[in-house]
């Protein structure tokens, strides 16, 4: 059976570098099952030369759409075939169509690994009908300083965010201006007061950009919102059924929680119980959800319930629980809206 080999990108935290291997592993199995029709049959890490890889099996030979593909794994830094003894490097063909920088060159307590945001973002998106198809929407309801916005902007997405922190909003408003003008991309960016019945109920960046000048006269450009204001008031913000995929990873304690039920609260259950039928409205049928969480903040059955109770289908993934931390272990769960 024809055998293939996945070198890993070093991974900037030492922690989750020692959780790679296994990680891209089951990012692996979803995207054999959800992307290539099963193709991939096992996987494991194998030492070549000193160094670890992953290597598989597969029913028949890669493709070069597969490959391409599969060039969109979180950590993957190159494809080999194996051929006896000798690896052969194959053709990769990702996504990205951005900068690397826009990714890596935000520095900040507290920033979520962005092998890991590439990950929770690839997994959401192989679940949804669409697939990592071309221009969809994002939205991450829980944004931050916008790892994930970025990420979708890399893959050529229209990307939208909400988060309830001021400063937040600012540091990311600040620093995607920055890099655009530093970019020189052709862009329009502005701040506004979001008012209802003339009273102020949050801001939002508005952004448009496109590559070149010619591809914003053509209307090829893409498009990144941002608000600042409470999640459990999405739905003032954003119109049902405006997103393909609803991404997040949510808050490990109170300083990035909710306003609103009663307060800020450690537990993420506590929000998500309030927030995923909120959520669930904004999605478009056929969409997937995809969440990280603290395991110490609530179990992943609790959480199912939560997503099934409002007209999510969970799906059946492997396993991607990691240590991040003496307080943290964090998970995936991912849930599609049905068609």
């Amino acid at each position: 059976m024809p055998r293939y080999a996945l070198l890993i990108l070093p991974a900037f935290n030492r922690v989750y570098g020692e959780s790679s291997i296994r990680l891209t592993r089951s990012e692996l199995a979803v995207f054999s099952t959800y992307g290539l029709g099963g193709k991939i049959l096992a996987s494991e890490e194998t030492t070549i030369g000193g160094v670890p890889y992953v290597t598989f099996e597969t029913s028949e030979p890669l493709t070069q759409p597969d490959i391409s593909l599969l060039s969109n794994l979180s950590s993957v830094y190159a494809i080999f075939g194996i051929e006896g003894d000798l690896l052969r490097p194959l053709s990769m063909a990702s996504l990205d169509r951005l900068s690397s920088d826009l990714i890596t060159i935000q520095k900040y307590a507290g920033k979520t690994n962005e092998h890991f945001t590439k990950l929770l973002l690839n997994v959401t998106l192989l679940a949804g009908a669409k697939g990592l198809g071309e221009r969809l929407s994002v939205f991450d309801p829980l944004c931050g300083r916008g790892t994930t916005l970025n990420q979708a902007l890399m893959y050529g997405y229209d990307a939208y965010g909400l988060d309830v922190d001021g400063k937040d909003f600012e540091a990311y408003t600040a620093f995607i201006k920055t890099w655009l003008r530093n970019k020189r991309l052709k862009h329009t960016a502005e701040t506004v007061p979001v008012r209802r019945e003339r009273a102020l109920v949050g801001r939002r960046l508005n952004v448009t950009f496109g590559l070149s000048k010619e591809a914003v006269k053509a209307g090829d450009v893409q498009h990144l919102a941002v608000v600042n204001a409470d999640t459990l008031k999405s739905r003032d913000f954003f119109k049902p059924r405006s997103f393909d995929a609803l991404v997040t990873d949510t808050p490990y304690g109170v300083q990035h929680g909710s306003k609103g039920g009663g307060g800020l609260s450690r537990s993420p259950m506590e929000l998500l119980r309030q927030a995923v039928p909120v959520w669930a409205e904004l999605l478009r049928p056929g969409g997937a959800m995809g969440i990280s969480w603290n395991t110490y903040g609530g179990k992943s059955s609790e959480l199912a319930q939560i997503l099934d109770a409002a007209g999510l289908q969970v799906m059946d993934y492997p396993d991607f629980e990691h240590w991040v931390d003496q307080a943290i272990v964090r998970d995936v769960i991912v849930a599609r809206k049905p068609s």
